[in-house]
């Protein structure tokens, strides 16, 4: 079997559970990591055994046999790097958000189309036992009709700083950050439904940035169900971990985070499943990491579409371009 050579672009905090993950996989060598410094790089590349550590993206493009990047920067250079990687030949892992906003996903599409190369988003929820354990509860059809959910990304009494507070390199600030993954796990669960239509009410309540750090957004999707998703730095209370959801079904309703069913048996009364799941090292535990990496892999190898891929992408950079502007407006945007 052929080693698929990988080259880490960035080497943060993400990017360690990227290579961990892919020092998993057999048949697979992470051969360079690029970072902005030279102590960055150099640093990443010791810890994790790496050949090559590098400050310019230029020095993998020209790199013929390295297969596939990870990209793991700020979010403004998701799209400019995705872009030249494509056109250099490399399969290509974008960090969520795919990118900036709806148009940049745009382009992304079109240069993936002409190159035939795959795109993967890191909405890694996907990947997820608890995640997949409710939504094989909801597609049984065990809850009824679900007609409403409620999830959330939210840090309580913390915000990060950097380039995630600066608009010109975030593109936006928790909902960019938190807000994704909600929007992108409800919709996996809900069998990925298209939008109709947004309603949002966003806001900076906590720091002294050109980004938000407070959002609640109402979403309308295809198939009827209503979702709310909220998004947030530096709150003062969640309702639970900072990684929450709630589907609300006529039969019953499923927690993600603490997960958990309520089953309703009769008038003012229900029984309460809590599944034997694998028990979690920590909220975001590295498993599910490594799983989005063999996905990867496995896409590049089979040369299949990986998902969550572009369109997956796009569609959550749809509508979070979608609640800016209804915030913005304090109009209904639809879809």
């Amino acid at each position: 079997m052929k080693t698929i050579k990988v080259a880490l672009i960035g080497a943060g905090y993400i990017s360690d559970y990227h290579a961990r993950g892919l020092m998993e996989i057999s048949n697979v060598e992470i051969t360079a990591v690029v970072a902005r410094t030279k102590e960055s790089s150099e640093k990443f590349a010791e810890k994790h055994k790496i050949e090559h550590a590098y400050t310019d993206i230029q020095d993998v493009i020209k790199t013929a046999d390295i297969d596939a990047v990870i990209i793991s920067t700020p979010n403004q250079f998701h799209a400019p790097y995705a872009i030249d990687f494509l056109k250099a030949g490399k399969a290509v892992f974008l960090e969520k958000p795919m990118a900036m906003n709806a148009e940049e996903g745009k382009q992304i599409n079109a240069v993936s189309k002409a190159c035939n190369l795959p795109v993967m988003v890191g909405h890694m929820w996907r990947f997820d036992t608890d995640t997949n354990y409710v939504k094989d509860v909801i597609d049984s059809g065990k809850l009824g009709k679900v007609f409403k959910t409620k999830g959330y990304g939210i840090h309580e009494n913390w915000g990060p700083s950097g380039w995630f507070t600066k608009k010109e390199l975030a593109g936006g600030g928790a909902l960019a950050d938190m807000g994704v993954h909600a929007i992108d796990a409800i919709r996996y669960l809900l069998g990925d439904p298209k939008p109709l239509k947004v309603y949002a009410r966003i806001a900076t309540n906590f720091g002294d940035y050109d980004v938000d750090d407070s959002g609640i957004i109402i979403i309308t999707w295809d198939n009827g169900t209503e979702s709310i998703i909220e998004s947030g730095w530096w709150h003062p209370h969640m309702d639970g971990p900072e990684a929450s959801a709630g589907i609300f079904g006529t039969k019953g309703y499923a927690s993600l985070f603490p997960t958990f069913l309520k089953m309703t048996t009769g008038e003012e009364t229900f029984e309460k499943i809590v599944p034997k799941l694998p028990e979690r090292k920590e909220h975001c535990d590295q498993i599910i990491y490594t799983r989005q990496m063999e996905h990867f892999i496995s896409s590049i190898r089979n040369n299949e579409t990986p998902v969550p891929g572009i369109i997956e992408g796009q569609l959550v950079l749809d509508i979070v371009d979608a609640a800016y502007k209804s915030s913005e407006t304090g109009e209904v945007v639809h879809l």
